[in-house]
């Protein structure tokens, strides 16, 4: 079976044009209704940087888009890449590092002390 390369071509530009429209839709919804802050550093943001200002959605689906902007929180493009960074590591089983550690509870050296005893 031939694969149609011209098909597909088409198919991803759609899904592309797609992806950017409903992107263009929720962040001028999102610009408009919140402040340019970063929600976690709280770096503030002006007409002249504010590109790097990114929506993130809360639940992580980029369908669920409510008129109310429930779903998003304008992040900085950095917190927004720590907080996707999060989200991988919690998929893999990986917590923050303090829950990661585990203490050795075997003691290599518990009976040395009666083994070098002088008898």
């Amino acid at each position: 079976m031939a694969i149609d390369h011209q098909r597909l071509d088409r198919i991803v530009l759609a899904a592309r044009q797609a992806a950017e429209a409903r992107e263009k839709g929720y962040r001028d919804r999102a610009l408009k209704m919140y402040p340019w802050v970063c929600g976690r550093c709280a770096r503030e943001f002006a007409l002249a940087n504010v590109r790097e200002l990114t929506v993130h959605h809360r639940d992580h689906n980029h369908d669920n888009n409510p008129p109310d902007g429930s779903n998003w929180e304008l992040l900085c493009v950095y917190c927004h890449d720590n907080e996707h960074q999060k989200q991988i590591e919690a998929d893999r089983g990986y917590t923050d590092g303090r829950q990661r550690t585990q203490h050795a509870t075997h003691s290599p050296f518990a009976g040395l002390k009666s083994l070098l005893k002088d008898d």
